[in-house]
C-alpha cells in the first residue's frame, strides 16, 4: 500500500505578518497533484490542520477545497486534529464527511477505531490519535498520572488490543500528534510541556508497522518505523535550514518499509546573515540572499540609525531585525560592588551606556542629557526634603 504521510498545515499562520494563504494554496495543489501522480492508496494528516482554534473564514475554504479534491481523486483521507486545532470545530460532521472517503479522528475516545483501507495483500487499519492534552483526557483513559506518555501509551494499548482482535496478516499506521525522544523541535512549534516533561519515548510504537507523526516542523527519522513529515512550509527563521517534504511510504505485505522524500514547493527561501551593518550592505558573497526572506542580526556596537529602511535597499524582504552588538573585554570575574567601587552615579550611568552598546560610551550630547537628569534628580531630592 502506497500512501502519503504530512501534517503541520497550519492554514492561516502568516510568517512575520506575511500572508501565507497563497503559498498554502500552492502546497495543497502540488499534494493533489502528488497524490494523482503517484496512484496513491491514501493521504495521512498528522495534526495542526489549522493554526488555531477558530481558523480564519480563507483557511476553512483552502481546507474545504482540498477536501472536495482529494474526495474527487478517490484518495482516501486520514486525518487528526493537533494542538493547534479545535478537535470539536474540526470534527464537526465528520460521520457525514466520512462517506466521501475523508475520515476525520478528533474524539479520544475513538483511538482504537481505524480507518480500515485494502490492498491486494489484504487490510491496513490506520488508527488516528489526536493531540492528547492529558489534563482534559486522564479520565478517559483512567491514567494513574496526567502526563504525555501516560495518555499516550493508554491510547496505544487499546491500539494494540483492537489490532490484536484482527485477522492475522492485518497491518497497521498509527497517526499521532506529540513531541518523541529523539525529535529535534524548532521555534515555532508550540510549547507542550506538561509536569516539566513533554517528550514521549519512541517504544510507545512498537508492534505498529508504521507511525505517521506530527507537531515537529522538522522532517525527520526518530527510526524507521517513527517518522514526522514536518511543515509544508516554514513558520520561523528556526526552520531556515529545514528541507520541506512529504513523506512517501510503500507498505509492504509483510510491513516492510520504504519511505521517499518529495519536495514540497518553495515561496521564498529563507536566509540568516550576522554582522555590522555596512558589512551586510557590502558584502558581495550575501547576494544570493537578496531575493530571500532575511533575519539580520546587526552587531555594531552602536545601534546604526535607520537600520531597517538601508538593509531593505539590499535585502527588501528583511522581515526580522535584531541587535547582538559585539562586546567589549570586560572583566566578567569582578563583582559587582568591586565594578561601582569609587564610582559616582554620573559615572555608573555612563558605564552602563557603554556596557549595553558594547563598549562604546556616551557622546558628549548624551553626556550632557545624563548629566541634567541627575541634576533634576538632586533638586527635586532637595525640594522634597525642605517641604517634609
Amino acid at each position: 500500500m502506497r500512501f502519503l504521510h504530512t501534517s503541520d498545515w497550519h492554514l492561516g499562520r502568516s510568517f512575520h505578518r506575511v500572508n501565507l494563504l497563497g503559498a498554502q494554496e500552492a502546497f495543497l495543489d502540488h499534494l493533489v497533484t502528488t497524490a494523482r501522480e503517484h496512484d496513491v492508496d491514501a493521504v495521512l494528516v498528522a495534526g495542526d490542520v489549522y493554526d488555531r482554534a477558530v481558523p480564519p473564514l480563507a483557511a476553512v475554504q483552502l481546507f474545504d477545497d482540498v477536501l472536495h479534491r482529494l474526495a474527487d481523486a478517490g484518495v482516501p483521507t486520514v486525518m487528526i486534529s493537533g494542538n493547534h486545532d479545535s478537535a470539536r470545530r474540526l470534527g464537526v460532521a465528520s460521520g457525514l464527511i466520512a462517506r466521501a472517503g475523508i475520515h476525520l479522528r478528533t474524539d479520544p475516545a475513538g483511538c482504537a477505531t481505524p480507518v480500515v483501507l485494502r490492498d491486494r495483500h489484504g487490510d491496513v487499519a490506520f488508527y488516528g490519535l489526536p493531540y492528547l492534552e492529558p489534563a482534559l483526557v486522564r479520565d478517559e483513559f483512567r491514567t494513574a498520572t496526567a502526563g504525555h506518555e501516560a495518555v499516550l501509551g493508554a491510547a496505544m494499548e487499546r491500539v494494540r488490543a483492537d489490532l490484536a482482535e484482527r485477522a492475522p496478516g492485518t497491518r497497521s499506521v498509527v497517526l499521532a500528534h506529540a513531541f518523541v525522544a529523539g525529535g529535534e523541535p524548532s521555534d515555532s512549534e508550540r510549547d507542550i510541556t506538561v509536569g516539566g516533561v513533554a517528550a514521549v519515548p519512541s517504544g510507545l510504537f512498537e508492534g505498529v508497522d508504521y507511525t505517521a507523526l506530527g507537531h515537529l516542523h522538522g522532517c525527520q527519522t526518530v527510526n524507521e518505523r517513527v517518522r514526522y513529515s514536518g511543515s509544508p512550509l516554514a513558520y520561523s527563521f528556526s526552520e531556515t535550514d529545514h528541507r520541506k517534504t512529504m513523506w512517501l511510504v510503500e507498505l509492504g505485505p509483510a510491513g516492510e518499509i520504504a519511505a521517499e522524500r518529495l519536495d514540497c514547493p518553495v515561496p521564498r527561501p529563507l536566509a540568516r546573515i550576522e554582522g555590522r551593518l555596512e558589512h551586510l550592505l557590502e558584502d558581495p558573497a550575501l547576494a544570493r540572499h537578496e531575493g530571500a526572506w532575511v533575519e539580520a542580526t546587526l552587531t555594531d556596537p552602536v545601534r546604526p540609525a535607520e537600520p531597517m529602511a538601508r538593509l531593505a535597499e539590499r535585502f527588501p524582504h528583511t522581515l526580522s531585525l535584531v541587535f547582538a552588538p559585539e562586546r567589549g573585554d570586560e572583566d566578567e570575574a569582578a563583582s559587582y560592588a568591586e565594578r561601582l567601587r569609587d564610582r559616582d552615579d554620573h559615572q555608573i550611568a555612563e558605564d552602563f551606556v557603554t556596557h549595553v552598546r558594547g563598549g562604546s560610551g556616551p557622546d558628549d550630547r548624551e553626556r550632557a542629557v545624563l548629566r541634567g537628569a541627575f541634576d533634576d534628580v538632586r533638586v527635586d531630592s532637595a525640594v522634597r526634603e525642605v517641604a517634609g
